[in-house]
């Protein structure tokens, strides 16, 4: 028997979907956006009130922190994404290949992925410190002195937290990699071999154009986890030192929840989100995701 069914059943099987973006992006969004046009400090309150678009003057030409906020974190989104996708690819490559043990070679490869970045943190702080870390036992080998604090020189730290995100980031695009290298057709890679085409030229010419949108995705993806990335740089090092380490993320914290300027911190945050949503767009542009070659 055919049931009947309301014009209006549609509408009501998507409400809840509806509802909840609503209240867990659309109300949030909006928030964020009305209180970059006020002054809202609340440590300030006679100050507070509409401000336009005054946050956003105050910004863009009166705070170096801004722009050196922002400078380090697109250095800090390139650096990590390029590399991270390049070890990704390598590991993903490997683990694709039979050999024994490729089970647990898998399970070790991926499982930094499944640690919080705070307990990552804590690790990497123990590996840097110059009384119990990596370097002491260096030293003692006559390589370095006892002294090194990679997280406390402005020459090294940068290098330092790459080094700690890498470890994390990597699994990421290896498992993702992986996953698309498992779906090329065995055939392609034969008939390659029987026209003589080397291991390079195959991976030129038949695994790269097939992982493009994998890469295209993953990259975007990592894109904008690492220029909101918080936990890691912030239990690391602080933003320190003295800012060297910031994110625009970052130093949205230090003005919101540090210091309670609730409608700078606003302002802060929509210039983000302004900047990642031009990035995307463009990047998808450019790359031609999806488009068939």
């Amino acid at each position: 028997m055919r049931v009947a069914r309301s014009p209006r059943t549609p509408y009501v099987l998507i409400a809840p979907a509806v509802v909840a973006m609503l209240g867990f992006l659309v109300y949030p969004m909006g928030s964020v956006i009305y209180y970059s046009l006020q002054h809202y400090d609340v440590t300030q309150p006679w100050d507070n009130g509409f401000a336009g678009l005054e946050n956003f003057r105050v910004l863009l030409f009166e705070d170096p922190l801004f722009w050196q906020s922002l400078g380090f974190s697109v250095k800090w989104v390139v650096v990590e994404v390029v590399l991270q996708l390049l070890f990704g690819l390598a590991l993903a490559l490997i683990v694709n290949e039979s050999f024994i043990g490729r089970a647990i070679s898998r399970a070790l490869v991926f499982s930094p992925w499944a640690v919080s970045g705070v307990l990552t943190t804590g690790i990497w702080i123990l590996l840097y410190n110059p009384s119990t870390g990596i370097f002491r036992y260096l030293a003692d080998i006559g390589i370095g002195t006892y002294d090194t604090a990679p997280l406390a020189d402005p020459s090294t730290v940068f290098a330092a937290a790459v080094v700690a995100e890498l470890w994390r980031g990597v699994p990421f695009f290896a498992i993702l990699l992986l996953a698309d290298l498992q779906t090329v057709s065995g055939e392609l890679y034969e008939a390659a071999s029987v026209d003589g085409a080397s291991r390079i030229r195959r991976f030129f010419h038949i695994t790269l154009p097939h992982l493009k949108d994998a890469i295209i995705l993953s990259t975007l993806l990592r894109a904008v986890w690492e220029f909101n990335n918080v936990d890691l740089l912030y239990t690391l090092t602080g933003g320190g030192p003295a800012h060297q380490t910031t994110t625009l993320p970052l130093y949205v914290a230090a003005k919101a929840v540090q210091s309670h300027d609730f409608g700078y911190g606003s302002a802060l945050t929509t210039a983000a989100f302004v900047v990642l949503t031009f990035f995307s767009i463009a990047y998808l542009r450019l790359s031609k995701f999806g488009a068939r070659s």
